[in-house]
């Protein structure tokens, strides 16, 4: 969208907003300290070199992660509202910025794992000292626009909670051990869901955030689109249904494949979802956050990249006769939106410690798993909304810049806190990701 050169003083400054979280005080204090706590819980079973290391550069260590959060409030927060602020270290401040340009330069990305000090006890005791101060700022100063920073400072550690389970799943999978971050495996015996197809009817839809609550820039503003009649698959794609594309040759067809994603599939001699590897017998193991475990066929696939999900969706339509396709994320959204309520608090998020996708284990009809297990690919490029106006200052560069060569996932995942997502919450990765529990349902064009 072209900015224009001067903003009308009768236009609200873009800020983070947060209805649900108003003024400063004990709620907001409460919901900082369960939130700070549950990324220390989830760090807790690793060790030094298990928060040291870095296995890409997409990827960060969790010591990383924990100080860069962090890093978040202390920046964004104390700086502009302590009174008498000191710098807890000064060298954090390009230690742990990631790509606010706006705040200052940042140490590459790349070489997050080269950072041996500080250690993972001095980065415990940063978090430490930072909850002191927040918790004080937030007990002596009742002002909306810190209860704001603060809220997106929350929404910003949730995401970190599920980048630092991802990062480390990455992690492990390079070692031959196949170390277990948590040996509870979660999946039973469990009959499989039909497949069927869940009728929408289309029409003029609003989408985007409706303004009650926390959300990021990008959710917004809300605005009307048409859509044609369509139905969505009423559940994801499993392991089973991927089975048959690879045994069908899937992965050396041609023809399911755009042109990028062929050449992908080429230079990555990729054969199946990541994690995924030939068992000493018959069949495949993946490998999860609770170590290597056969590949049940009833369970949600995961780990696919946009590529692969493309080329399933148009095998797909060819084995049923049938238009099918990835859908939109204007689909997604109108379809989603009327069962969010229900369907978040159902869903399998981080809370349920299955950290894995699970099964469909209830026969209702309609649309199950929207909410949790994984994040759905859409057909959607990761652009504006019409209207879309980044935050003003170093916050907006959050989402805005990087609003080119993305793609919407929808939904959440096994990884995600519950009370982070919403029907109109829009991820985005590039088309090759595959190390997030990314996977697929597919769309069919009405007759």
């Amino acid at each position: 969208m072209m900015r224009l050169p001067t903003t009308p003083a009768s236009m609200p400054t873009a800020h983070p907003q947060t209805h649900a979280a108003a003024t400063a005080g004990p709620a907001l204090s409460q919901r900082y300290a369960a939130v700070r706590a549950q990324t220390l819980a989830l760090a807790a079973p690793l060790g030094e070199a298990d928060a040291q290391a870095q296995s890409m550069p997409d990827a960060s260590p969790a010591k990383w992660h924990l100080a860069h959060v962090t890093w978040f409030f202390e920046t964004f927060v104390l700086e502009r509202f302590e009174p008498g602020f000191r710098p807890h270290h000064a060298a954090y401040r390009e230690l742990f910025n990631s790509y606010y340009v706006g705040v200052g330069s940042a140490h590459p990305r790349p070489q997050r794992g080269l950072l041996t000090r500080p250690t993972l006890a001095e980065v415990r005791d940063y978090r430490a000292a930072v909850d002191e101060r927040m918790h004080s700022l937030l007990s002596a100063c009742d002002d909306g626009a810190l209860a704001a920073l603060v809220e997106l400072g929350l929404q910003h550690e949730q995401q970190h909670q599920e980048l630092l389970l991802t990062d480390l799943l990455h992690l492990f999978s390079f070692n031959p051990l196949a170390p277990v971050y948590r040996p509870q495996w979660p999946l039973g015996a469990v009959a499989p869901a039909a497949l069927a197809w869940v009728a929408q009817p289309g029409g003029l839809v609003e989408i985007g955030h409706d303004g009650s609550g926390f959300a990021f820039d990008n959710e917004g503003p809300r605005h009307r689109q048409f859509l044609h009649p369509y139905a969505l698959a009423n559940r994801l794609a499993t392991n089973g249904d991927w089975l048959a594309f690879m045994a069908d040759g899937g992965y050396r067809d041609p023809r399911w494949w755009l042109a990028a994603g062929w050449d992908w599939v080429r230079a990555q001699q990729v054969r199946a979802p990541l994690y995924w590897q030939p068992s000493a017998g018959e069949g495949w193991q993946a490998f999860t956050l609770h170590g290597l475990a056969a590949v049940d066929p009833h369970t949600p696939v995961t780990h696919v990249s946009l590529y692969e999900a493309d080329a399933y969706a148009r095998w797909s339509a060819a084995q049923q006769r049938l238009p099918l396709r990835l859908p939109t994320e204007v689909e997604w959204e109108a379809a989603a939106a009327p069962l969010a309520a229900g369907a978040i608090a159902s869903g399998n998020f981080v809370e349920t410690q299955a950290l894995h996708p699970v099964p469909v284990a209830r026969r209702e009809e309609g649309l199950l798993q929207l909410f949790g297990d994984v994040w759905e690919w859409t057909a959607s490029s990761y652009l504006p909304y019409p209207g879309f106006r980044a935050w003003d200052g170093a916050v907006g560069e959050y989402n805005g810049k990087f609003m080119i060569d993305q793609t919407v996932l929808r939904g959440g995942s096994c990884a995600t806190p519950r009370s982070h997502i919403r029907a109109s919450y829009r991820n985005f990765f590039p088309a090759a990701a595959r190390w997030q529990f990314n996977g697929l349902r597919l769309a069919c064009d009405a007759d």
